[in-house]
């Protein structure tokens, strides 16, 4: 390799370099969000609904391959277009409402546009799967300007996460090649998670009911709030000064 090609391979590695920083940073910027999201529900509803998540980035390899299976260009524009998951990042929850409750907080932030919806909950894949699907483009400050990435984003439940691992073990074991019987059967079993998805969902429904009725006659917590393990008392001053801009205002 003479010193042009040499100059050249460093060029090219280090605008790769650049790409895949860009959805990196992209992914970094979007679990922040998340996590925001999640201590704010924590603190103001005293109840979290993500569970855990966990995030990827893709490896140039698979990248490539993916292009090559969509007979995309081979170029940063090719790959920006044929390839929307190089970002991604799974959110599990525990209840079926968590799922839309967390895909309209990622709607309700200004920076965020949300590009692409697959709903696999509402309309499973033939073999089972659920999961709420988003492209969402996310806004990244790189030194010499703003970019764009997508990043897929996945929610689901802890039941439609542990189906899912456990056909993605089986496909790998069979190498994709698996017997009817096991395709049947994992049919079968995506059909009870989503059956207790919906058992769960009522139950839950129900101790929140009950929760809220207890909560209305605890007036003494309405006078406490917690933050960051601290507990801070509010005077009685404050809420009669709230409550004269509230008549001010009326």
């Amino acid at each position: 390799m003479n010193a042009l090609q040499i100059k050249q391979f460093k060029l090219i590695k280090t605008e790769i370099t650049r790409f895949m920083m860009m959805y990196k940073f992209a992914l970094n910027e979007l679990e922040t969000k998340v996590e925001i999201l999640q201590e704010e529900f924590q603190l103001l509803h005293d109840y979290n609904p993500i569970e855990h998540t966990k995030s990827r980035l893709k490896s140039p390899e698979s990248i490539w391959n993916k292009l090559k299976r969509k007979q995309g260009g081979l170029s940063f524009d090719g790959i920006r277009e044929h390839v929307k998951d190089i970002a991604g990042l799974r959110i599990t929850c525990s209840f079926l409402s968590d799922i839309y409750r967390i895909r309209d907080m990622l709607e309700a932030q200004s920076d965020l546009k949300i590009v692409e919806v697959k709903d696999y909950i509402q309309h499973p894949k033939p073999n089972g799967y659920q999961s709420l699907h988003l492209i969402v483009e996310v806004p990244v400050y790189m030194s010499d300007g703003k970019e764009f990435a997508c990043v897929e984003i996945q929610i689901r439940t802890i039941a439609m996460d542990f189906w899912a691992s456990l056909e993605h073990k089986i496909y790998y074991k069979y190498n994709e090649t698996v017997p009817a019987q096991l395709l049947r059967e994992l049919k079968e079993a995506a059909d009870a998670a989503a059956a207790l998805d919906r058992q769960m969902e009522r139950l839950h429904n129900e101790i929140q009911s009950i929760r809220e009725e207890q909560e209305d006659g605890e007036a003494n917590e309405l006078t406490r709030i917690m933050i960051n393990n601290q507990q801070f008392s509010l005077p009685e001053a404050l809420f009669g000064l709230l409550g004269d801009g509230r008549q001010e205002k009326d």
